[in-house]
């Protein structure tokens, strides 16, 4: 009977570490095929050797020792053993650290593999207070994105599994990928390293049993040491330079991953103060709100599979339930006025009957700390002189401005496209407050320079336009007769048009500030302008008087002699009740409340078809406006009219603070309608001697 027919045995081939290998899966037998030489077999590293010899170094020296000596004398210490223990720690050394250099540029390439790259709403992209961020997250992503570019490529061999539905069967299929090469460094090993290293050392040490006989042998030994040891820091500072180079790509990819990350969440952050306004309305709760919104979106972007847009999304709402219960908060405080005031005063009561004077004194000191941390430090009278200066240099511009036709003459037009002149005092102290902390006139001068540049921005530019004329021409002819005849006509003539364009640009103080300050200053100029650095009067621009506003009925007024605007005081009058001061400092050019005081006069002043006189700041602008017209009287003038201005002195520290418009007065009392008294429109009176009244600003209606 014939042998039944078997399959023949299955061989394949694979590479080892030892060589390539045939194995028979049939059998399970294994036979080493390659030709090469196996490496050699080292049994001990560099590092198991010295310890090993380091732990020989401690013991005492042999008696039996081959090392020469002095007889009778001690043995000599084997310095041969001690060099080759050293040879060894500084391979080991040099080991230790490829490794831990290799191992560092990994971990940061690989602290982010996933693309930041954020996608942005036709809404989000058109919201100009988001512009600057989303610019900042694009560009942050790009260069992420041109940094992975850069990381080498290596193609991989993947396995695919797929099924076949005709079949009914499984396929596996093998195709190459492009990926991201792995920023592994490994030196190449060389199997001669480590016997040339053991007889290099073994050399030295004979040289070391017998140069303390020969100065000669032993001056030129250290010599060639010396420059063995030069040769190695060589090779390992140009091993170290050609490692930094192969991971440059890997250390770019991971700051450009942190860089993108950060501009997310910047975004993020303004995102979510730009859906929910409410969350902006106290800087110093703002301050807090910012930093946990950025913290809970880092945490959520990096905990989370969901993404960017899901960590936003949830931070938002984070934010605005933290928004609401505060508003909640206030409501019910609102609500029980009393009862909440009873709980807190119980509370203070159990806190100061727990604590004791001590903690008490540390609670007031808290609160004492957290009013000097939103108030200016610098002298009031540095804070008046350095507005004044900036003051100065807004009145210099407006001379400037006026005397174009003067110093630029000779052109058939002006053309004029100016913005307002005029800053807030409060924005440019508190600017300077965050930069400089405490501050005088000279050290910051240098700075209000730089700051009036950045504000304003004057431009001429000559323009030259053909035009034409007509002119009369008169011709005379003589016709076949000899009889003269005369023709009169017009033409059209050609000739140069000389235009000035004037034009100037007013940048907010609160945009400068922006582009000038980090993020820290930056939040404690938003601070500072908040509280008005705990001075809101310093400038001027205010009345702390929370009184209702009065009733003139039953007034007698006495008439002066010089006319008044009983129209401008019905305006003003219809004004009353107006809180926050808009639209007065809106009209005048500011883009947030300011101390609206002067703002208000001249609004009243503009609504009735006057330009002049325009100012915002009472003791710089408006009073020098009055006293260089001639048209100021001191407290005491007696003719005061309907319309003219009125300034208060609060502090009388020769400063004015405060502005209103005249009603008219009666025997004993000036009656006034004042803008921002308490932040209202509200109608007040007061002795004709009141000590507080500065002057009067006299407006000269004919």
């Amino acid at each position: 009977m014939k042998d039944p027919l078997k399959p023949r045995d299955k061989i394949t081939q694979k590479m080892t570490r030892d060589g390539a290998i045939a194995e028979n899966q049939t059998t399970g037998d294994t036979e080493r095929i390659s030709k090469r030489t196996q490496d050699a077999d080292f049994q001990k590293s560099p590092e198991q050797q010295a310890a090993q010899d380091a732990a020989q170094l401690q013991g005492a020296a042999s008696p039996t020792s081959p090392l020469p000596h002095v007889p009778g004398a001690a043995p000599k210490a084997d310095t041969g053993k001690t060099e080759r223990v050293m040879e060894h720690i500084d391979a080991a050394h040099t080991r230790k650290a490829s490794k831990k250099a290799v191992r560092k540029a990994q971990a940061e390439a690989t602290a982010g593999t996933k693309s930041s790259r954020l996608q942005f709403t036709d809404e989000e992209r058109a919201a100009p207070e988001l512009e600057k961020y989303i610019k900042k997250s694009d560009k942050a992503a790009d260069r992420l994105d041109k940094a992975k570019a850069a990381i080498p490529k290596e193609k991989k061999l993947v396995k695919e599994r797929t099924f076949d539905e005709t079949t009914g069967k499984g396929k596996t299929r093998l195709h190459f990928e492009e990926k991201d090469k792995p920023p592994g460094f490994k030196e190449k090993h060389n199997p001669l390293s480590r016997p040339t290293q053991e007889a290099g050392i073994l050399v030295h040490n004979k040289i070391h049993s017998v140069e303390k006989d020969n100065s000669g042998v032993e001056g030129a030994h250290k010599s060639e040491e010396a420059a063995e040891r030069g040769l190695k820091y060589g090779a390992r500072k140009i091993k170290q330079g050609y490692r930094n180079h192969k991971l440059k790509p890997y250390r770019e990819a991971a700051k450009a991953e942190k860089a993108a990350f950060k501009a997310n969440v910047d975004f993020q952050y303004h995102k979510t103060l730009h859906d929910n306004p409410q969350l902006t309305s106290n800087p110093i709760s703002r301050f807090w709100q910012k930093q946990q919104i950025k913290k809970q979106y880092a945490k959520e972007a990096r905990n989370t599979a969901k993404g960017i847009k899901g960590a936003a999304e949830r931070t938002r709402k984070a934010a605005a339930k933290a928004a609401e219960k505060t508003k909640q908060t206030a409501a019910f405080v609102a609500r029980h006025p009393a009862g909440v005031a009873i709980a807190v005063g119980a509370l203070l009561l159990f806190i100061m009957l727990l604590s004791g004077l001590s903690s008490c004194g540390a609670m007031f000191s808290g609160t004492l700390n957290g009013v000097l941390g939103t108030s200016y430090t610098s002298e009031d009278s540095d804070l008046v002189e350095v507005e004044n200066a900036y003051a100065g240099l807004e009145s210099g511009l407006q001379n400037e401005i006026d005397a174009i036709e003067s110093t630029h003459p000779g052109y058939d037009e002006y053309r004029y496209d100016l913005a307002n002149i005029g800053h807030n005092p409060h924005e440019l102290a508190s600017y300077l407050t965050a930069k400089y902390q405490s501050y005088t006139r000279a050290e910051v001068q240098s700075e209000l320079q730089r700051i009036f540049n950045q504000q304003y921005k004057l431009t001429l530019t000559e323009e030259v336009e053909i035009r034409y004329r007509e002119e009369e021409r008169t011709d005379t002819w003589t016709d076949e007769d000899g009889n003269e005849h005369t023709d009169t006509y017009t033409v059209q003539v050609p000739y140069e048009y000389y235009i000035l364009n004037v034009k100037m640009t007013n940048t907010p103080l609160s945009t400068i500030a922006e582009n000038n300050l980090p993020p820290e200053q930056l939040e404690m100029y938003r601070v500072y302008l908040q509280t008005s650095g705990n001075k809101p009067l310093i400038f001027g621009g205010g009345s702390p008087d929370t009184s209702a506003s009065e009733d003139l009925s039953g007034v007698d007024f006495v008439n002066g002699t010089r006319p008044g605007n009983t129209a401008i005081v019905d305006l003003a009058k219809q004004q009353v009740g107006n809180v926050g001061g808009y639209p007065y400092w809106s009209w005048y050019g500011f883009n947030s409340r300011v101390e609206w005081c002067a703002c208000f006069v001249s609004w009243c002043y503009g609504q009735r078809g006057l330009s002049e006189p325009r100012f915002a700041a009472c003791q710089s602008q408006g009073i020098p406006w009055f006293t260089s017209h001639g048209q100021w009287g001191a407290r005491g003038y007696e003719n005061i009219a309907p319309g003219d201005a009125i300034f208060f002195d609060w502090d009388l520290d020769g400063s004015a603070d405060h502005v209103g418009l005249v009603i008219g007065r009666d025997a004993n009392r000036v009656y006034t309608v004042e803008g921002n008294s308490g932040d209202a429109c509200k109608i007040k009176s007061y002795p004709l001697d009141y000590a507080c009244i500065k002057g009067y600003g006299l407006m000269n209606w004919n």
